[in-house]
């Protein structure tokens, strides 16, 4: 576990940096104990919405480069057919031109991920400002969110080889939030 948790924070850390080069800057002045200087100051808000429970793994290493960042929860669970069903939300307020990042470490269906961008985009959250952040997505998962929200940007590490009959990314990391928490 400890290996596992230790190699996802470090993946999570990366690729929260490359988001944090994609968000609009302005450059700024900063004045230093010994001189004045230019640095840059991001220019949108950002909400990080982690989908319960596997996407809270995520949200400490996203955190870190977006300290300002406004934090929402979507909790979405499996049914016994594997169809998602909410079960938790609280979204903070959002305004058209926040930056919304969803963060879920794994994709299989894409049903969690559907219907969290149904909620921000119901709640005033535009799908165009929307980056999905993944480590590990079956295609299945990819063309779900692409093909109901094809302006929704979508961030993965890898794609897998698609789905079992159970409906679980093969070959695939096993149950994310049960191999991080360890339970």
């Amino acid at each position: 576990m400890v290996d596992f948790k230790r190699a996802s924070d470090k993946l999570a850390g990366i690729i929260a940096a490359e988001i944090a080069c994609s968000i609009l800057e302005e450059p700024v002045s900063i004045h230093t104990p010994l001189k004045e200087t230019m640095g840059k100051k991001t220019t949108q808000d950002v909400v990080l919405i982690p989908i319960l429970r596997a996407g809270f793994a995520l949200l400490r290493s996203f955190l870190r480069f977006f300290e300002n960042a406004r934090v929402g929860f979507v909790g979405v669970q499996r049914d016994k057919e594997a169809n998602p069903v909410l079960y938790y939300e609280k979204i903070p307020l959002l305004k058209a031109s926040d930056r919304i990042i969803i963060l879920d470490p794994i994709i299989a269906t894409g049903g969690s991920t559907v219907i969290t961008i149904e909620k921000l985009t119901a709640g005033g959250g535009l799908a165009d400002k929307i980056t999905v952040v993944g480590m590990v997505a079956a295609p299945e998962g990819l063309h779900a969110i692409q093909k109901n929200f094809p302006q929704v940007d979508v961030k993965i590490t890898a794609v897998d080889e698609g789905l079992d009959e159970h409906k679980y990314i093969v070959p695939g990391l096993g149950d994310f939030g049960d191999r991080y928490f360890g339970c």
